[in-house]
């Protein structure tokens, strides 16, 4: 059976604390596992959560600050130490190669897995996997950053009642869906599309192009809201969100499932992250996240 679940890491900004772990976030989508941004302390957060390197098939760093990358030199090592059976391919900006390298070579150890670069340098598609495609969209940071966008493929979904009128049953359903047509009847008369589902990742930026462009229709946008409406000014100069401006570019983007996470050490409360997102309008399902959660992916519409 497919499992499509966000594990989550680690939710710290800047500086872990006591209770939030640098970032981190795994998801699982079918067979195949994404570890999005690895920042320090991510192997043992791994080890936490119940996530093997072994589950790895990409890693997606979005920008070279600290919190989100320090963690890749464990990760790889781990991966190089349990001898992954499989190819593990590695997105990053191109931009930050020289620090790629010196993450990948931190240390000395034995290199039995082969690790695939594929540097991110401009927006729109940068792989393709059975069940999805990978995109990246540009955002707006002090440093180069890119925002990961993972789409499945439309499908068809058989109407039952055009089924019936049309006399189509049994083994006959599978037949029209394999070859598109039966007895004069297409697959386009008994069927209708089946929107594929959406899964955004947008980490540190400021209100871009890029943030409207990867929430658009999505089911489930993790995204960063470090500080709290309050701070503002802060966010817009540091190039960071609020909870509100979050929300607000879920509930314009139409996403289902709004996962906030990425939060400044300053904040003790963060029951009120919750509060001003939905004062921002956004009636969708909503999550603050926090370490070690593991969060569902909403069931296709």
């Amino acid at each position: 059976m497919s499992v499509r679940e966000l594990v989550v890491l680690g939710t710290a900004s800047q500086v872990p604390t006591r209770h939030r772990n640098h970032n981190g976030y795994l998801l699982r989508w079918d067979g195949e596992g994404i570890l999005f941004d690895p920042g320090e302390g991510t192997q043992r957060q791994m080890l936490r959560a119940g996530v093997a390197a072994h589950d790895l098939n990409r890693i997606c760093v979005t920008h070279f600050h600290g919190d989100h990358s320090l963690g890749l030199a464990g990760v790889i090592q781990r991966i190089n130490l349990d001898k992954v059976p499989h190819e593990i391919t590695a997105h990053y900006p191109r931009s930050g190669q020289r620090f790629f390298d010196r993450l990948r070579y931190a240390t000395a150890y034995r290199e039995t897995v082969g690790i695939t670069e594929a540097p991110v340098d401009a927006d729109g598609p940068l792989a393709r996997a059975n069940s999805y495609t990978l995109q990246a969209r540009k955002l707006s940071h002090p440093v180069e950053s890119y925002g990961y966008l993972v789409v499945e493929p439309d499908g068809r979904r058989m109407l039952p009642e055009r089924l019936a009128a049309h006399g189509i049953k049994g083994p006959d359903v599978g037949r029209i869906q394999r070859e598109g047509e039966l007895g004069g009847v297409s697959l386009e008369d008994v069927s209708e599309t089946r929107r594929g589902q959406r899964f955004a990742f947008v980490m540190d930026t400021r209100l871009c192009d890029g943030v409207y462009a990867l929430a658009e229709g999505c089911d489930m946008l993790v995204i960063e809201s470090t500080f709290l409406d309050e701070d503002e000014e802060l966010a817009v100069e540091h190039g960071h969100l609020t909870a509100g401006q979050a929300a607000r570019v879920a509930r314009d983007g139409g996403v289902r499932h709004l996962v906030l996470t990425h939060f400044s050490q300053r904040y003790t409360d963060p029951d009120e992250f919750e509060r001003q997102a939905r004062a921002a309008g956004y009636e969708g399902e909503l999550t603050v996240a926090h370490d070690l959660l593991r969060v569902p992916v909403p069931k296709r519409r």
